[in-house]
C-alpha cells in the first residue's frame, strides 16, 4: 500500500532540512518502507516523502518511530494513505483554533474574574470537567453584561496564523467549510462571515432587555453535537466521514476528530494531542493544507492575508 510522510515547519521559521529529510528516511529503511524521491510542497517549510510498505503495519506507530528519529526537532509529522487525502469537507472549531483567544475568558476579564473562568475554560478543554457543566458555570458569572460589553470584548478577536488561507483556499478547491463551536454566535458568526465559511454553529447566550441573563439557550452545543453535525454534513453532501477534515484543541472536538478521515489536534491540550491521530504541534492552519497534499503555490491569499 502506497503511504506519504508529510513533515512540516512553521512558515514563520522555515527551517526544514534535507537532513530532517534523511533522518526520516532511514527510520523508514529501518521499519521494512521504501521511500522514493522526497517532494517539496514549500521550500523549507513542508515536504511529502511518499513511501510503499510490504505489509499492513500500524502507521501510528510507525509515526512515532519517525517522530523519534527527528529527535527534539520541532517539526509536524504526519503518516497517511497516499489516495484520498484531500477532504471535501471541513469542519472547524473556533476559539484557539481559528482565532487565538478564548472568549468566555476574555468576557471574564471584564468582571475580574477572568483568572477563575479561565481555570474552568482549561480544565473543560482538558477533559477534567463535563463540557456542558463547565460552559454553564462560566456563563452564569456572566449575568449583567451589555450586548454593547459582548462587541467590544468581539474587537479582541484575532485570527489564528493561517485561518484566512485554509479556508480560502479550500474553498477556491470546492471544499464545504463549517465552523462549528462549543462558544457563541455573538463571536463566531463575525469570524464565519469574515473568513467565507459556509455554515456557522455556536451556542447562543440567552438575553433579557440587551442584558445577559447568565444563561445559555438551549440545546447547548458540545462535544456531541459537534459530532453529529459533523454526520449530518456529510449526509447531506453524499460524503463518507472519510472524505472530512475536522480540526480543533480541546476535549470537546475529540469525538469529532476521531470520526474525521483527517481528524487534526492544531496546538491541543495533551489529553486531545494523545487521543486524535494527527496534530500539529508547531505550525500555523496553512499545516491542514500541506496535510492534504496541497502546493503553498496552490495557496489563495486574499490581499495579502495569511
Amino acid at each position: 500500500m502506497k503511504h506519504v510522510v508529510t513533515l512540516i515547519d512553521d512558515p514563520q521559521r522555515a527551517q526544514l532540512q534535507v537532513r530532517h529529510v534523511e533522518a526520516v528516511c532511514s527510520a523508514l529503511r529501518s521499519s521494512g518502507a521504501t521511500p522514493v524521491d522526497v517532494d517539496w510542497l514549500a521550500e523549507g517549510v513542508a515536504c511529502d516523502l511518499p513511501f510503499s510498505w510490504p505489509e499492513q503495519g500500524d502507521t501510528a506507530s510507525l509515526e512515532q518511530d519517525l517522530r523519534q528519529a527527528l529527535g527534539d526537532v520541532s517539526l509536524d509529522l504526519a503518516v497517511q494513505p497516499a489516495a484520498g487525502r484531500r477532504k471535501r469537507l471541513l469542519v472547524a472549531d473556533l476559539e484557539s483554533t481559528i482565532i487565538q483567544q478564548e472568549m468566555l475568558d476574555e468576557l471574564g476579564e471584564l468582571i475580574g474574574k477572568r483568572e477563575k473562568i479561565a481555570t474552568i475554560t482549561e480544565r473543560s478543554m482538558r477533559g477534567e470537567l463535563n463540557f456542558e457543566q463547565a460552559l454553564t458555570e462560566r456563563v452564569a458569572l456572566l449575568a449583567g453584561l451589555s450586548e454593547a460589553d459582548l462587541a467590544s470584548v468581539s474587537k479582541r478577536m484575532t485570527l489564528m496564523a493561517g485561518a484566512v488561507t485554509l479556508v480560502a483556499t479550500l474553498r477556491r478547491h470546492g471544499t464545504y467549510c463549517a465552523l462549528v463551536s462549543g462558544g457563541f454566535t455573538c463571536f463566531a458568526n463575525p469570524i464565519g462571515e469574515r473568513l467565507g465559511f459556509d455554515l456557522v454553529r455556536a451556542n447562543e447566550l440567552k438575553l433579557d432587555d440587551g442584558t445577559v441573563s447568565g444563561e445559555v439557550v438551549p440545546p447547548i452545543l458540545g462535544r456531541d453535537a459537534k459530532l453529529e453535525i459533523l454526520l449530518e454534513l456529510c449526509d447531506g453532501l453524499s460524503l463518507s466521514a472519510a472524505e472530512a477534515a475536522a480540526v480543533g484543541d480541546g476535549a470537546n472536538d475529540l469525538a469529532m476528530l476521531n470520526e474525521a478521515g483527517l481528524g487534526v489536534a492544531f496546538r491541543g491540550k495533551p489529553l486531545v494531542r494523545r487521543a486524535a491521530r494527527y496534530r500539529l504541534d508547531h505550525g500555523d492552519l496553512t499545516g491542514l493544507l500541506f496535510l492534504q497534499g496541497y502546493r503553498s503555490s496552490e495557496f489563495v491569499i486574499p490581499d495579502g492575508s495569511s
